[in-house]
């Protein structure tokens, strides 16, 4: 029987499908994260505050217009605010 994944798992697929995310970013500390069983999905954290979404953001990408989308692409999946913190701009 296979697992089920988490919903910050859904998230964190939805987000790296976004035009213009070059990746999640785990914060300065790296504590930007859901911790799972075995496992962490770095970049997405899940709170009674809503969903935190640390990226990076591919350069020549309009940072607004993705935080947008990615605001767009995760408010589908979840109830609650989205917040969208763009942590670096890097060359791919």
């Amino acid at each position: 029987m296979t697992e089920q994944p988490d919903i910050s798992e859904v998230i964190a697929d939805a987000v790296l499908a976004t035009s213009g995310v070059a990746g999640l970013h785990g914060g300065m500390f790296g504590e930007a994260a859901t911790y799972l069983p075995g496992r962490r999905v770095s970049g997405i954290r899940i709170s009674d505050d809503g969903v935190e979404v640390h990226v990076t953001v591919a350069a020549g990408n309009s940072i607004r217009e993705t935080a947008d989308a990615i605001r767009t692409a995760v408010s589908a999946l979840s109830n609650g605010p989205v917040h969208v913190t763009v942590e670096d701009v890097v060359r791919v």
